[in-house]
């Protein structure tokens, strides 16, 4: 007898951020493995857009009104994709907006908004969805963090401190969930082309972009897109049970230069 029972044939999926970008891209790819996907979100029409997608495609999808912030807009997302889907089998916790400034000049409130999204948020939902899961003896839980985490940079204050947050929850879960059959993962992304912090003011851009590159950060343009996002939390929640993806970091591939730098005596070639 294996030591842990497959993966049932129907996994139910919650998606904390199902309205654009890395959560919506995840929910059209799951929902395309035959995934019964549940996308949570406040533009919740702009998510019932994408559950059409899934459902005119083949597969099982509903649009839910999801508030990270709100307790009892996360029950209730929850009760109901349950309710509709059968018990949540993973959990992809991304849900979020992005706000730059300096920290000494972002107001308190400004601050405290960040933290409440990405990291209380995640918290609330872990909370609520975690239980259930330990009963069952299985199920994955995925965090969304970002590659400013685990390397802060100018104006990324609120949102450095947010993510930092969700890295140490994640990590403590995993030591909490240890033996119970749950498995809690990080996805590290780089900086992904999506909806959240494209609608900065030029001159907040510029200035954010100008310290970036005083501090080493601008190496290339190159954006990840959210498909690649997408991808690795597939790959995450599809691995065979006995088996833990922990940490997946994904960064944007640098152009391809013209004239690589290589070494003319590793070349290979004879004299």
């Amino acid at each position: 007898m294996p030591r842990f029972p497959a993966h049932p044939d129907r996994r139910p999926v919650l998606i904390a951020g199902g309205s654009s970008g890395i959560g919506a891209a995840t929910g059209v790819m799951l929902g395309a493995a035959g995934y019964p996907v549940a996308l949570g979100a406040r533009r919740v029409e702009k998510s019932q857009e994408f559950a059409d997608q899934i459902v005119a495609a083949g597969g099982e999808a509903i649009a839910v009104p999801l508030d990270v912030t709100d307790v009892s807009s996360i029950d209730e997302c929850v009760t109901r994709a349950e309710a509709e889907l059968g018990p949540l089998e993973i959990v992809v916790s991304g849900a979020g907006d992005l706000w730059p400034g300096r920290t000494h000049e972002m107001s308190d409130e400004e601050f405290a908004d960040q933290v409440a999204i990405h990291l209380l948020g995640a918290q609330r939902l872990y909370r609520r969805i975690v239980p259930e899961m330990i009963d069952r003896r299985r199920g994955d839980v995925v965090f969304i963090s970002s590659d400013v985490a685990d390397d802060p940079r100018p104006h990324m204050g609120a949102y450095a401190a947010a993510k930092a947050g969700v890295e140490a929850l994640a990590r403590v879960a995993r030591q909490e969930l240890e033996g119970t059959g749950v498995r809690a993962s990080l996805v590290r992304p780089g900086q992904v082309m999506t909806g959240m912090g494209m609608n900065f003011e030029p001159e907040m851009a510029e200035a954010m972009l100008t310290d970036w590159v005083s501090f080493g950060f601008a190496r290339h343009g190159f954006f990840l897109k959210p498909v690649h996002l997408a991808t690795a939390i597939t790959t995450i929640v599809r691995m065979p049970r006995g088996s833990h993806m922990r940490l997946v970091e994904v960064e944007a591939e640098a152009p391809i230069v013209d004239t690589p730098h290589r070494n003319p005596d590793q070349q290979g070639d004879n004299p």
